[in-house]
This record gives C-alpha cells, structure tokens and sequence, in this order.
C-alpha cells in the first residue's frame, strides 16, 4: 500500500499550523510534493510559515526545513 506525501507546517515557536487551507494538500510522489513547495513557499512564508516538515504518511521524510530566505 502506498502511502502519500503532505507537508506539515509550523511557525516560529514550532506549534503546527494545521489550519492554513493548504495542509489538505496531498502528493503521490516526494518529487510532486518537492515541485508544488518550490512554487508555494512563498505564499506559505507570507501566511507565517517558518518550517515544513515533508512526511509519507506518519513518517517524517525530512524536516524541518527553514522557509526565511538564506542571508
């Protein structure tokens, strides 16, 4: 059974931010999920996103990662 990839959201002090519309979007493929974020994040940094986290199902895939830009 194949299990799908969704990113989770947190702000600046770690607590999820589970309510933003896009945490119901889901990906059959790490390369879909990685593709869809390096076209949203700055939409996601705007709505306070600080970290996402990419998970397959329950498992974290990689995370959290930093959305502020690199100085």
């Amino acid at each position: 059974m194949s299990e799908n990839y969704t990113w989770s959201y947190e702000n600046n002090d770690g607590t999820p931010m589970g309510e933003l519309a896009m945490a119901s979007v889901t990906f059959p493929t790490q390369a879909d999920a990685e593709a869809w974020l390096s076209q949203e994040w700055p939409t996601l940094a705007d709505a306070g996103v600080q970290t996402v986290t990419l998970r397959r199902g329950e498992d974290v895939v990689y995370g959290p990662m930093s959305l502020s830009p690199a100085e």
